[in-house]
């Protein structure tokens, strides 16, 4: 197949427009915000009963993220072998968009009475959109060329935030304004409830374009027996063949430390400022909204550094500017320092991400043809890291009753994660690794 194809480059980005409202609509504005509501009883208490266990609603959020993101992980490696194999990764990806869009479709049902299921729905949109994201990264190498992994990864992410925060935009209006779409004022459950069916739609609806553009079997495999066991013989065979790549696995540790504090902030950044701050709703969704418009900036901004001085330069520049939020965080205490730390989240939100993926990409042997079972070790470690954080994010909170505690552990994550990065800039382990890689370090 043709590399940089223009259309083939725009569907796959589109994904990116396409499945991005589920991080802006589901985890980090509205449905945490509607999800600590309805949790909340007639006497302020926020302890809720969740399958016999008696939680209180911001832990059980914490640990909601965590049960589905180790699901994936688990299921992760084996699909993606399959799908490698069969070369039916496509197939893959559309399986787990229509489960994590008819799950937050399904959240339109979201009461007081169908909290326990509300909350599993939650879990299956989490691995839907989760379990898509290894199948639609896999993509990257296999229709671009390395020269175009940084800015095409960029590019994916900023649809990804403007697509977000057009439907956020709207989905507010009837929060805020019910009367101009004919809801009655005293009816507000309601609105949040539609912003959970829109974001499912949406999803389900601009993923078709990318459906329909994006080629099926890229190296025309043909498979013979058993998709299953011969998956498991493909994994193994990637599994040999990282063991030689020095350089990737020191990526993918410094990539599980440093991100186990980037997806926590972006998990519990709302919650953070619900609980601890005692921000109003409207304050938080503005926070959330500078922070998405930022990152169209800052993704550019980035792939723009690591085209000068290297990928991991840029990466190192990222994780010490993390660093120094999360101090900010700490001593955080009112709406317009709020506003401050998320302008500077934003800076580096969409940096972070979309060159951690790029990075990766050229890290993956030009010659294989194993994308898919290659990504699901970055989405492994990108799942067990957001397991481990959003986990110790809570337990930290419940055990001594302040989320800024929790903050601490995040300066420790991203510490070690600024420490693998630069162990990757030592010459000798570059020099094990294909020629391709010297140009992460810089020219």
């Amino acid at each position: 197949m043709e590399k940089n194809n223009p259309t083939v480059t725009r569907a796959w980005c589109f994904y990116d427009w396409a499945n991005s409202v589920y991080s802006l609509v589901i985890t980090s504005t509205i449905f945490p915000i509607y999800f600590s509501a309805v949790a909340r009883k007639p006497d302020g208490s926020s302890v809720v009963n969740f399958l016999g266990f008696d939680l209180d609603s911001s832990v059980l959020f914490t640990y909601a993220i965590s049960a589905a993101f180790l699901i994936i992980a688990f299921m992760s490696p084996f699909l993606t072998a399959i799908a490698d194999y069969s070369g039916r990764k496509k197939l893959f990806l559309q399986l787990f968009c229509y489960l994590g869009a008819l799950s937050c479709a399904g959240l339109y049902f979201f009461t007081a009475e169908t909290f326990n299921l509300s909350v599993i729905l939650f879990v299956l949109a989490t691995i839907g959109f989760s379990g898509s994201i290894v199948f639609y990264n896999a993509y990257l190498p296999e229709i671009a060329t390395e020269d175009q992994y940084d800015r095409l990864s960029a590019r994916g992410f900023s649809m990804g935030y403007i697509g977000s925060v057009i439907l956020l935009i709207f989905n507010l209006a009837m929060i805020m304004q019910p009367g101009w779409f004919g809801i009655a004022a005293d009816n507000t459950s309601l609105p949040p409830r539609i912003a959970f069916l829109s974001t499912g739609i949406w999803w389900l609806g601009f993923a078709q374009y990318t459906f329909y553009h994006l080629p099926g079997n890229v190296y025309n495999r043909k498979p013979k027996g058993s998709w299953i066991l011969n998956g498991f013989k493909e994994l193994k065979k990637v599994l040999d063949q990282v063991k030689n790549l020095p350089l990737l696995k020191r990526f993918l540790l410094a990539y599980f430390f440093y991100n186990m504090g980037v997806q926590t902030v972006m998990y519990l950044a709302a919650i953070f400022g619900e609980v601890e701050l005692r921000l109003p709703s409207d304050v938080l969704i503005i926070t959330i909204l500078i922070i998405q418009l930022v990152a169209i900036a800052g993704a550019y901004a980035f792939a723009r550094l690591s085209e000068k001085y290297g990928n991991v330069r840029a990466l190192i520049v990222a994780v010490l500017v993390w660093i120094g939020i999360c101090i900010g965080a700490y001593f955080t205490h009112g709406q317009l320092q709020f506003y401050a730390l998320a302008a500077v989240v934003g800076s580096v939100m969409g940096g972070i991400q979309s060159l951690s993926r790029s990075t990766y990409s050229k890290l993956i042997p030009a010659t294989t043809k194993d994308h898919a079972s290659y990504f699901s070790f970055y989405d492994v470690t990108e799942k067990i890291s957001i397991v481990l954080g959003t986990f110790a994010y809570g337990m930290i909170a419940q055990v001594t009753g302040s989320m800024r505690n929790s903050i601490m552990a995040l300066i420790t994550f991203f510490a070690l994660g600024l420490l693998f990065l630069l162990m990757m800039r030592n010459k000798r382990v570059l020099e094990a690794q294909p020629e391709s890689a010297h140009a992460l370090g810089g020219k």
